[in-house]
């Protein structure tokens, strides 16, 4: 059996008994007893330390604490001391998270239409996935199950069945036997939407690849035939119905015969988008002095921005901006006439009867009305809408044979990015008065607006 012995301090030899302290190391194993002389030590002059202290000698606290408050020691048949999980890495985070993250990126300056889709898809995407589920989690399975889902959702699905999540949508929608489904380049949109998600997930550092790349359908209807021109049948019924004829008035009226001819925007916008190639909304938000000679040449100034009244104007791409002359057409029938009469009565808005609608555009109710009075001129086919006047200004560049590069200007299209998109970043563009005759190019032989005119252009 081995002790350890240690002969007490002459200042402690009035409160120690004894002038040795012996302690047993309780083991008869020499390696053990080198191994535990250590610890006992260690306390024995701990003791010592009280000691000098309780008679007002100094003492070393940290020789006091040693053995009461110093690191616990774990020994082999000791229970493991728990401890707290570490925190998750950056890169698992929520796809709600993500997504939230994603849309308040102030890099994304959106019209209030795309934010209500972002919105929608978001609302979609985490009903399938979980919102708490990290991104890292989403398989590329997973993303080709949320495409077959929407491949089975029907049309307006917020509108007409509110307050259900997307797979009581779907199940819903086949319980009534629901045959109007959405439109593969709807479906593409929303892949178009998620997929942007996770891209910018991978900029950040989030996501180290796309599981939805390359899930797009393939869409079985070309480009070129999603809308059609409207035929020389449904361009005749258009302007001879009775709202450029002669009606009751031009509100609920409109279509019924009488002997009010006004010109208000619902007589205008549909001869602007024939003669000029401009979209509705283009149409719908332009103010009177948007409407002006440049180098001696009438011209629509297409532009976002500001407007004079402090609203938002916008467009649909860069190359939407533009300048187009006003059409000798447009001239006869009185629209400079016409644009000269608001600008006296004060009017900043070139139409403002035209109210925004719930999406901030001010050609939503024109857009709903047109499609009724196609109904009631009789000129309603498939395949066929107010984007259709766009289809009929193309075509009549191309029969004037217009060189593309002037179309593509006229028109506001981009180009296809194959070898001309540098070129284009070169030079002023087209001065007013090299698109003028271009644009006066454009005719439509079988529409007779004799009707409609009011001065005689040479």
């Amino acid at each position: 059996m081995f002790h350890y012995r240690r002969r007490v301090p002459t200042d402690l030899l009035t409160v120690w008994e004894g002038r040795e302290v012996w302690r047993s190391l309780d083991t008869d194993s020499y390696a053990m007893a080198l191994r535990r002389i250590h610890r006992i030590a260690a306390d024995v002059e701990s003791e010592f330390e009280k000691a000098r202290a309780s008679i007002g000698r100094l003492a070393d606290p940290a020789l006091i604490f040693t053995t009461l408050d110093g690191p616990s020691i774990s020994l082999p048949w000791a229970p493991p001391v728990p401890q707290p999980a570490p925190p998750p890495p950056s890169n698992r985070r929520t796809i709600g998270d993500v997504y939230d993250r994603f849309i308040a990126d102030p890099k994304h300056q959106w019209s209030k239409r795309t934010q209500i889709a972002h919105s929608t898809t978001r609302k979609w995407v985490v009903e399938v996935f979980g919102e708490e589920t990290p991104l890292t989690d989403i398989t590329r399975e997973g993303c080709r199950d949320f495409v077959a889902l929407l491949r089975e959702m029907p049309k307006s699905a917020h509108q007409r069945f509110p307050d259900m999540t997307i797979k009581e949508v779907v199940a819903a929608a086949k319980a009534r036997g629901e045959a109007r489904l959405i439109s593969t380049a709807n479906l593409n949109a929303y892949v178009n939407r998620f997929g942007g998600v996770m891209n910018w997930a991978i900029n950040e550092g989030y996501l180290d690849r796309n599981p939805l790349k390359g899930l797009k359908l393939p869409d079985p209807v070309k480009k070129r035939d999603k809308r059609n021109p409207f035929s020389p049948e449904q361009l005749r019924r258009i302007f001879d119905a009775p709202i450029y004829t002669g009606c009751r008035d031009d509100a609920n009226g409109y279509a019924i015969p009488g002997d009010q001819r006004p010109r208000r925007a619902r007589f205008w916008v549909p001869l602007i988008a024939l003669f000029s190639g401009l979209r509705l909304n283009e149409i719908c938000q332009l103010e009177v002095s948007d409407v002006r000679e440049i180098d001696g040449v009438p011209c629509f100034s297409v532009a976002s921005g500001i407007s004079r009244a402090g609203d938002e104007k916008r467009v649909k791409t860069n190359a939407s901006e533009r300048v187009v002359p006003v059409h000798d057409e447009l001239v006869r029938c009185g629209f400079l006439a016409f644009v000269a009469s608001q600008r006296l009565c004060g009017e900043t808005n070139l139409f403002p009867e035209l109210p925004f609608g719930h999406l901030g555009y001010r050609s939503t109710a024109i857009s709903r009305w047109f499609t009724r009075f196609l109904e009631n001129a009789g000129a309603a086919a498939p395949l066929t809408c107010f984007h259709s006047f766009r289809h009929n200004f193309r075509d009549g560049l191309r029969e004037a044979k217009i060189d593309r590069d002037l179309a593509l200007v006229l028109g506001g299209w981009t180009t296809d990015g194959k070898g001309t998109a540098v070129a284009d970043n070169y030079g002023s563009g087209y001065q007013p008065r090299a698109l003028v005759e271009p644009l006066n190019s454009v005719r439509f032989p079988t529409l007779d607006l004799t009707h409609l005119r009011f001065i005689d252009v040479a």
